[in-house]
């Protein structure tokens, strides 16, 4: 084989050098393995310390979140409250006027005309405020709603014989007493009487 025949290996040239001659930057030493496989004990034990703080962490924030949820239903709980006894404050400052547009009913002013077009109107605004008003004639007598004023009878079951004054109610509260007059009347019983003696007669023959 001549010299000409030969084919010359190129010639490979490795730079060592820990600066780069061009940037002046240290360059990575690729000889030394990345480190992998799994972590240390030291590590591990880390992580469960973590894990144990971030679960503490998330208690903490649920009993926070809680305890926001019941402060905030008990702040709409008592402006509900504080709303509906300033409505019935107002309510209760215009129930007089109900009293005028009864006593005006009673004698007839209202049945016709502009006064009751106007009476109309203030008892439909405040029904609509959840207004309503108690106290017929005939009504069983009950302490929690009637102020009696007037008492008749011997009976034992006491119903209301006069009405002075209508009671009111704001919703299921009761923002005035009827003021009334209380008969103690007697149940009666005359009715099955009158048809067992009806039976007990003879047929005329």
């Amino acid at each position: 084989m001549s010299d000409a025949d030969r084919v010359e290996e190129p010639i490979t040239v490795t730079d060592k050098r820990r600066i780069d001659p061009d940037t002046g930057q240290v360059r990575e030493n690729p000889s030394e393995p990345a480190p992998s496989g799994p972590a240390t004990d030291e590590f591990a034990g880390e992580t469960e310390e973590e894990a144990g703080k971030a679960a503490e962490l998330l208690a903490d924030l649920q009993r926070v979140q809680a305890d926001f949820s019941n402060y905030r239903r008990r702040t709409l709980r008592d402006q509900q409250v504080i709303a509906d006894r300033a409505k019935a404050s107002v309510i209760t400052q215009l129930l007089p006027v109900l009293d005028d547009l009864d006593r005006a009913r009673s004698h007839g002013d209202l049945d016709s005309g502009p006064l009751k077009a106007v009476a109309d109107k203030i008892v439909t605004t405040l029904e609509g405020l959840g207004l309503s008003g108690f106290g017929e004639e005939g009504d069983e007598f009950d302490p929690e709603l009637h102020e009696a004023v007037q008492h008749e009878g011997e009976g034992t079951h006491p119903v209301l014989g006069s009405v002075m004054r209508r009671g009111y109610k704001v919703g299921d509260v009761v923002v005035r007493h009827a003021m009334v007059g209380v008969v103690d009347t007697v149940p009666d019983a005359s009715g099955s009487g009158n048809a067992d003696s009806g039976a007990q007669q003879p047929s005329e023959s």
